[in-house]
């Protein structure tokens, strides 16, 4: 049985991502009351406060504006899949911890579950539904369908758009990097090698192989 203070431990992995998480939001938060502030009449002491019915915002996904109308405490997942009809993104644990509605806000991948709607006005919003060029996958979604990296399908979307995101600022990245930057994405099937190829594929370098797992006692390959 684990002592008191054992079970209520942080690990040093949940600190980094809720920290993340957190700095990704508070940045938005500032850029967005920011951008509030210069649109408020000469005079004005203070931004407007939002709500408490619904209101109208703008917000740029995936290089077009659209205009939502959402309650001030609508989540950017939400205002996705419930306002934008943009249902790629995924609400699988609403925390911040699987990955699963990772979109990618003025370039850093971001989990839309932990981000405001309203704090995400005057940025750029790529979901994985922006990542094709009409027909054209992107490479790394292509990379996905070829090596077969999925198998349920559900955190799919979240590990593309992180994968994306990876190739954008390391076009090359060796695999304990591509290990590394997908540590916050959870496959509940386990398809992380053919994951791990998809990358590899799309970066331009050769997949990796399954270990041979060791033989069983008395069994004869």
């Amino acid at each position: 049985m684990p002592s008191g203070d054992e079970r209520f431990r942080v690990s040093r992995r949940s600190f980094i991502q809720t920290l993340g998480a957190s700095a990704a939001a508070g940045a938005l938060q500032s850029k967005a009351a920011a951008l509030v502030e210069t649109r408020q009449p000469d005079g004005a002491s203070s931004p407007p406060t939002f709500g408490p019915g619904p209101v109208d915002i703008d917000l740029k996904i995936n290089g077009k504006k659209t205009t939502l109308k959402v309650e001030p405490a609508t989540t950017l997942l939400e205002a996705l899949r419930l306002h934008a009809g943009l249902t790629g993104s995924k609400e699988v644990c609403d925390r911040g911890s699987c990955g699963g509605c990772s979109v990618i806000i003025d370039g850093k991948l971001t989990v839309s579950c932990m981000v405001l709607a309203v704090d995400a006005i005057g940025s750029e919003i790529t979901t994985v539904e922006g990542l094709a060029k009409g027909d054209d996958l992107d490479p790394i979604q292509a990379a996905f369908v070829k090596h077969d990296a999925l198998q349920c399908g559900y955190c799919t979307p979240g590990f593309i758009v992180a994968s994306r995101s990876l190739l954008n600022d390391i076009p090359k990245p060796t695999l304990d990097q591509i290990k590394h930057w997908l540590s916050g994405n959870i496959c509940r099937c386990g398809t992380y090698t053919n994951i791990f190829n998809a990358v590899l594929e799309a970066s331009g370098q050769p997949p990796v192989a399954d270990s041979k797992p060791p033989a069983l006692p008395g069994k004869v390959d």
